[in-house]
């Protein structure tokens, strides 16, 4: 567990500076006053507080946690990898077997957003800092990134030689937003969003 130790004039002021560099909340560590501060005599020999104070349920732990209880209940063995930085927290199921994978991912990604979402939700309970976080199996999310850049080039294309429009199937929004971004500058070309979720899906037509 990650912890450091903070020397400053007050207790209140230590805890501040070590929250800071720990990126931490209070309901997220553990604090043990090491020191208490003290004037010395006549001013001599003063000495700053000193605590140390270790996260104990922070972004990295809540998920860790939910990862170990989801592969258990699931009955799936894999390793995974979290990396906690500038807000975001990555969540990366780096091996897994192949059916097992097929499983997480689901249909589209189904599940790996659903997953995503809990985890989001575990991850953020009480925390004041909203913290941004990436669920992903194998680079799956940016294989099918390009999977989704391909598409709409090809169904742009297709929209041009039979000059009528192109619906594709429906998407999360997360989905919606690459195919969006990858033909916003395609002459000739516009796209838009109809439907309600979880159907809403891409038209892609002519200008």
């Amino acid at each position: 567990m990650k912890n450091v130790t903070i020397e400053k004039p007050t207790v209140e002021e230590a805890i501040a500076a070590a929250l800071k560099e720990l990126h931490a909340e209070n309901n997220e560590v553990e604090i043990e006053i090491i020191n208490e501060p003290s004037k010395g005599f006549f001013g001599l020999g003063s000495k700053d507080a000193k605590v140390k104070v270790t996260i104990t349920n922070g972004p990295e732990e809540r998920a860790r946690k939910f990862i170990d209880i989801l592969l258990k209940k699931m009955s799936i063995e894999a390793d995974y990898e979290v990396n906690y930085s500038d807000n975001i927290l990555n969540v990366d199921i780096v091996k897994i077997g192949e059916d097992d994978k097929g499983i997480v991912i689901g249909k589209r990604g189904k599940n790996l957003d659903e997953i995503q979402f809990l985890l989001n939700l575990t991850v953020n309970k009480g925390r004041e800092n909203y913290v941004r976080v990436i669920f992903n199996v194998e680079d799956y999310r940016a294989k099918r990134e390009e999977t989704l850049k391909r598409l709409a080039l090809k169904m742009a294309d297709k929209c041009r030689y039979y000059n009528r429009k192109v619906k594709l199937e429906p998407m999360n929004p997360y989905e919606r937003r690459i195919i969006h971004s990858t033909l916003q500058d395609e002459k000739g070309i516009i796209t838009y969003s109809e439907g309600e979720e979880p159907y809403r899906k891409v038209v892609i037509d002519q200008k």
